[in-house]
């Protein structure tokens, strides 16, 4: 792979993808402290107050501003900002308002098995999103590719918690295939009782994968029209790689912008199906943290998504670099 001769304000020679990637991580680390000042501004103006809602509604107002200065709610919000910015850059998350414990201990159980959920799922959706993309961009107009058209466009109109209400009904209430619900031990791995999985992954499955399907399929219909494809055949390559060469190779870099704005989504969208299904984790946190009004938790949690948010950004950026020719010899601007 050609490297393109870059230099730096010292004259010294850089790789271009490096060069890249640090740019996108600079905009990245930009974005993360404007984003952190938001979610703070938010939780600001979130009704109640954190110590009421703790002591209950029969704590005397004496109780409640006692309590108030211990957890730090009675000094201004520009410094409760700059402390728990100093806090995130150093590791520290504070302190949850209802269990009193470190933030990092709540959710770090919850973070594995989010991720366990959001992985599998993503492994799945990825392949399966460009083998149907492609079996039906390769058939445009034949039964194969209206049968998947036309089930992927269904689904796209559908939301992800109605599906997971009619998965329930079909394959736990139904036919007690499967658990309704995905309860796990406390400190127990869901990977122990891989069938509490199955009806979520199904759930995010079914609604990420279409549109996925859908933008695979237009690359694939698009470019195996090109001249170039069709002087392929006439050179006599097999239909199969012609496909892979030329036609699902280039219908990728715009399909991978598609794909991560659904891992994007998968990573909004895991909370309502945590939720429906009260899979322990983030997802789940954060409605019971928002319940609680635990603003720590719900701040460190809203990062934690944002940051997710934005390293997928970064990691697409520099797959359609690769995939690109004209980006790799521009030198990847």
């Amino acid at each position: 792979m050609a490297e393109v001769g870059l230099h730096d304000d010292g004259g010294r020679h850089l790789n271009p993808y490096l060069r890249f990637l640090l740019r996108r991580v600079a905009v990245g680390v930009v974005l993360a402290v404007l984003v952190s000042l938001l979610i703070f501004a938010a939780t600001e103006l979130l009704p109640g107050d954190a110590a009421q809602a703790i002591l209950g509604k029969t704590a005397t107002p004496e109780a409640v501003e006692v309590l108030r200065a211990q957890l730090g709610l009675d000094r201004p919000a520009v410094q409760r900002y700059l402390e728990w910015l100093a806090g995130i850059v150093q590791g520290d998350l504070g302190n949850s308002l209802s269990t009193r414990g470190p933030v990092t201990e709540a959710i770090s159980g919850r973070v594995a098995n989010s991720l366990i959920l959001a992985g599998i799922t993503s492994m799945i959706m990825i392949p399966v999103s460009l083998l149907l993309g492609a079996y039906a961009g390769t058939r445009p107009g034949r039964p194969g590719d209206l049968v998947v058209s036309g089930t992927s466009l269904a689904f796209i109109a559908v939301p992800e918690f109605v599906i997971a209400t009619f998965l329930i009904l079909l394959l736990a209430i139904g036919t007690d295939l499967l658990p309704p619900v995905s309860l796990v031990a406390p400190g127990t791995s869901p990977l122990a009782t891989p069938l509490v999985l199955v009806l979520p992954v199904l759930t995010l499955l079914l609604a990420s994968i279409a549109q996925n399907v859908r933008m695979v399929r237009a690359g694939v219909v698009d470019t195996m029209a090109a001249p170039y494809v069709q002087m392929a055949r006439l050179n006599g390559l097999p239909e199969r790689e012609v496909v892979l060469r030329h036609g699902l190779r280039n219908a990728l870099p715009p399909a991978v912008q598609v794909i991560a704005l659904n891992l994007q989504w998968l990573i909004g969208g895991i909370v309502i199906v945590e939720f429906v299904f009260q899979y322990p984790g983030v997802g789940q946190l954060l409605t019971q943290a928002v319940a609680l009004r635990d603003i720590p938790l719900v701040q460190a949690l809203a990062v934690l998504i944002a940051v997710l948010y934005i390293a997928v950004n970064i990691a697409t950026d520099l797959v359609v670099v690769l995939l690109v020719p004209k980006l790799r010899t521009a030198g990847v601007q």
